[in-house]
């Protein structure tokens, strides 16, 4: 176990480490967030499915000791809410945690840890922690953090213009730390450290815009070894906080990717998808270099801003989408169904989480659903190749390829389309991944033939899509 007065000052701060890419041995960038999975359901994930699948990492839910909130019915946010920095948690031992981290290592997958370093709890007075840590009040840490060590502003962000007042300030009424401080600095380096040491290959960082970018470089020049860095900064309008600020610490998360193809798959005209990215409207994003992006997290389908596991095709053709362009890393969400906002994840009483059940109409598991699993393969056969071969029928429907390795078609009309595309594959017969995967004595799924052209006669139905890709032939 971490004990936090044992996370001690670093007795000098390294020159800032290179970033690695977001990579893995597979060749797959796709991120898979296992939101509010359990440990051990996590590891069985990666060897059963993750790996096998192709995909290059799982992001984990803050695996920090939370205040627990029995009376808020224990919400999904509370895991947002540190008291310590012990790594037992209501996902977990840290025993647990090592274990899960070297069978997904094993399947060939990364492990991602979503941190919480902007702040603390809310709450006080005798609250406790997962790991059965009490708080005497919100500013008081025992052995980690005390008064000194927050902000003297002791009230919530009101004003998203006044760029100090989004450093500074608490978000919701987090008790906000000082992360300025160098104490407070080592004992963060310390707690991402302990990460590191079993084997984390990379951080999301939770509530990185309400953290000067300066501080999250002072705190990454203390890291024990080179990890993937994202950071969580939605842009707003007008803002002075941009994502771009924090573009020197690492990639951003970039939420105009999700709010903008929310617009399009529900009211919008997929042909406009054709330079979609940083010119695709005026809000602009990020180069596609440096952003991670999603359909949904955990945050926006509560919020209604995006789309989520209950829009129905609308949200899977925009996840076939997002793992077929040749724009940022994508992250695709795993988690539960939920009826409000602060719906924690299925319970095995109190605190506790109840085992992943995949199909069982709770766990959704929808790094399982075939048209998404199997666009993971197909970006994977893609590679690094940009998009070419472009059509579209003007409006809903779209085609391209991803150089000579994979073709896609996405046809969000309500009537069935037929065309001859030209894919800019390999004559053959290959298998469509959205029906099914390929196997070793044929397709699970449809066929479809490409010429000696390079071309393929398609009939693609109603919000559907067909993809094909080198890596998943008829030929086994």
């Amino acid at each position: 176990m971490v004990v936090a007065g044992a996370l001690l000052p670093l007795a000098a701060a390294p020159a800032p480490l290179a970033r690695p890419a977001a990579v893995t041995s597979l060749g797959s960038d796709v991120i898979v967030q296992m939101f509010d999975w359990p440990w051990p359901d996590i590891a069985a994930e990666c060897t059963n499915v993750l790996g096998p699948d192709g995909y290059g990492a799982v992001q984990i839910s803050p695996p920090q000791e939370a205040v627990v909130l029995p009376a808020s019915g224990y919400p999904w946010w509370q895991a947002y809410q540190p008291v310590s920095y012990q790594l037992s948690s209501r996902f977990g031992t840290q025993a647990q945690l090592a274990a899960m981290i070297s069978d997904c290592h094993a399947a060939g997958v990364k492990v991602y840890a979503d941190v919480v370093l902007n702040h603390m709890t809310g709450q006080g007075n005798g609250g406790t922690g997962d790991d059965g840590t009490t708080l005497p009040d919100k500013y008081d840490y025992p052995g980690l953090y005390s008064a000194s060590d927050f902000h003297s502003c002791r009230s919530s962000i009101t004003n998203w213009d006044d760029e100090s007042q989004v450093w500074n300030c608490q978000l919701d009424g987090l008790a906000d730390l000082d992360t300025g401080s160098a104490y407070v600095r080592s004992q963060e380096a310390g707690y991402l450290n302990s990460l590191i040491s079993p084997g984390v290959d990379g951080f999301r960082w939770d509530a990185a815009k309400e953290m000067d970018p300066a501080d999250i470089a002072g705190i990454e020049s203390l890291l024990s070894a080179p990890v993937f860095i994202y950071q969580e900064v939605p842009w707003g309008a007008g803002q002075p906080v941009t994502p771009g600020l924090y573009e020197p610490n690492g990639d951003v998360m970039e939420f105009r990717y999700g709010w903008d193809l929310h617009g399009v798959f529900t009211g919008g005209n997929l042909a406009s998808l054709a330079n979609f990215g940083p010119s695709f409207n005026a809000n602009g994003m990020v180069p596609g270099g440096d952003a991670v992006v999603f359909v949904d997290n955990q945050d926006t389908e509560r919020d209604g801003s995006m789309l989520d596991y209950a829009s129905g095709a609308a949200y899977t053709l925009a996840n076939v989408f997002m793992l077929a362009w040749d724009y940022g890393i994508p992250e695709v969400l795993s988690d539960y169904a939920f009826s409000s906002f602060g719906q924690g994840p299925p319970s095995a009483g109190g605190n506790q989480i109840a085992a992943v059940t995949c199909g069982a109409g709770t766990w959704q598991c929808e790094d399982r659903w075939p048209a998404i699993a199997g666009m993971v393969g197909w970006r994977g056969a893609a590679g690094t190749a940009p998009v070419q071969d472009w059509w579209s029928d003007g409006s809903d429907a779209i085609a391209f390829s991803r150089g000579s390795g994979a073709f896609v078609a996405i046809n969000d009309e309500q009537s069935p389309i037929t065309e001859t595309f030209t894919t800019g594959l390999p004559a053959g017969l290959y298998c469509d991944v959205i029906t099914g995967p390929p196997s070793a004595s044929g397709c699970s799924g449809q066929t479809v033939t490409v010429t000696s052209a390079g071309t393929a006669t398609l009939t693609v139905p109603p919000q559907d899509a067909v993809a094909i890709d080198v890596a998943a032939t008829a030929a086994g």
